[in-house]
């Protein structure tokens, strides 16, 4: 290893350092997490090789954070809607790179929407505010996972799955998805179907009066 490279390393190494407690404490935004570094550990893009050899990122890219932002607790989103995707991901190369597009599995979405280019400077953290995964195929209730292929200019192709996380506790602050509706399981046992109050009430007060319904003027004009 040449002296610049065992710099970038301990450089790198210090920079994980510190994002890591700030992703691992209670926040909101891309800080919010649990009480550990919240990222998809099933996706070989942390971890590339096997035994000794394991290593953490891929293609130089490391990503310390990735969600789906899925609904409120009780709550989906609806088949054919839209669900935020946070990342944070850091150039461990020694060249600047960019993020250019996010393919997902087709039985789960139809696009992912980047709004333009994402710059990965060397030893900077980067995050990717306004990407959306579009066309869900299935409703998505907090708990599934969607796999995603993340397009670099140099870096090239790299997979993960990212996990799906309900809207609640430390995530509660983030920006609900519009496309979320109630579950018929979130609805309190034993409550009425909504009324026709103006229905109802025209009902009652003829069965009150022994009146009819008065006809439109329409019908009288005839």
């Amino acid at each position: 290893m040449t002296s610049s490279s065992r710099r970038r390393a301990i450089a790198i190494a210090a920079l994980l350092a510190a994002a890591i407690p700030a992703l691992a404490a209670c926040g909101a935004g891309f800080d919010a997490n649990t009480n550990a570094p919240y990222a998809p550990n099933e996706a070989g893009v942390l971890t590339n090789g096997d035994g000794a050899g394991k290593a953490y990122g891929k293609n130089g890219v490391m990503i310390p954070q990735a969600f789906i932002l899925g609904p409120d607790s009780g709550q989906q989103l609806a088949a054919g809607g839209s669900a935020s995707l946070y990342l944070t991901l850091l150039n461990s190369t020694g060249t600047a790179d960019q993020l250019t597009s996010i393919v997902p599995e087709e039985q789960k979405a139809t696009s992912v929407s980047v709004q333009s280019p994402i710059d990965l400077q060397p030893g900077t953290l980067a995050k990717t505010p306004g990407v959306t995964v579009e066309g869900l195929k299935t409703p998505l209730r907090g708990g599934e996972s969607i796999k995603l292929t993340l397009q670099f200019k140099n870096a090239g192709d790299v997979a993960l799955t990212v996990p799906v996380i309900a809207r609640s506790r430390e995530f509660a602050t983030l920006p609900p998805a519009p496309t979320a509706t109630p579950t018929a399981s979130s609805l309190p046992t034993g409550s009425p179907a909504p009324t026709d109050t103006a229905a109802s009430d025209t009902t009652a007060t003829s069965e009150t009066t022994g009146a009819a319904p008065s006809e439109t003027p329409a019908a009288n004009a005839g």
